[in-house]
């Protein structure tokens, strides 16, 4: 257990020094992380709806933090280009993320063909009006969070050990959690008009 928790900590550590630099970046994380709140407490009433504000609000907020405002260049904070950052990165990289967001995108076109292969792997209804068309999306999207979910971590079972794995799955589905204590006060920053964290914390752990 303390071998987990260690590495539980260091995912986590890694993943705020290299990629949440911009107050930006950060003030958006702690937006989503309170959107996925919400969406984890809608996944007891109404998955759709949980998935509709997961996707929607959570994931559209984070992401936008991490292409748009995030700095791409040098990180003299920890001496590393972000060709290596991208290259170490355990979970989704910027193309990972970039494939899974492409199928997030493409999911609505599915829905509105109404493939019949796709009723084999979600249970799906003809839908009649708008909000049907809505409510079968947010089934599908519900259904691809898992599966990127489960991709990742299968995947690093094989390329960096079981443990590894199900720890970075414990990392996502704790992130809300942890993002809100972390990020509480970037607001603050950001209109006190800091753009960039200067993270001298990253020094004082060294």
């Amino acid at each position: 257990m303390n071998r987990f928790s260690q590495s539980l900590h260091t995912q986590r550590w890694d993943d705020h020094r290299y990629y949440h630099h911009s107050r930006i970046n950060q003030t958006l994380h702690l937006i989503s992380a309170l959107s996925f709140l919400v969406s984890y407490v809608l996944l007891f009433s109404d998955p759709v709806a949980a998935s509709l504000v997961a996707w929607l609000v959570a994931m559209t907020t984070r992401q936008t933090g991490h292409f748009f405002f995030e700095p791409k260049g040098y990180d003299t904070v920890n001496q590393a280009t972000h060709e290596h950052k991208e290259a170490i990165k355990v979970g989704y990289n910027l193309r990972r993320k970039l494939v899974l967001l492409t199928i997030w995108a493409l999911a609505p076109v599915l829905v509105a063909i109404d493939p019949p292969y796709l009723q084999r792997f979600v249970a799906m209804n003809t839908f009649a009006n708008t909000d049907g068309f809505i409510r079968q999306t947010g089934l599908l999207w519900l259904w691809l969070g898992v599966a990127g979910l489960l991709f990742r971590t299968i995947q690093l079972f094989f390329l960096k050990g079981v443990e590894e794995g199900v720890v970075w799955m414990m990392k996502i589905l704790t992130d809300p959690f942890h993002d809100v204590l972390l990020y509480a006060k970037a607001p603050l920053y950001l209109l006190q008009g800091q753009l960039i964290d200067p993270m001298p914390h990253v020094e004082d752990h060294r």
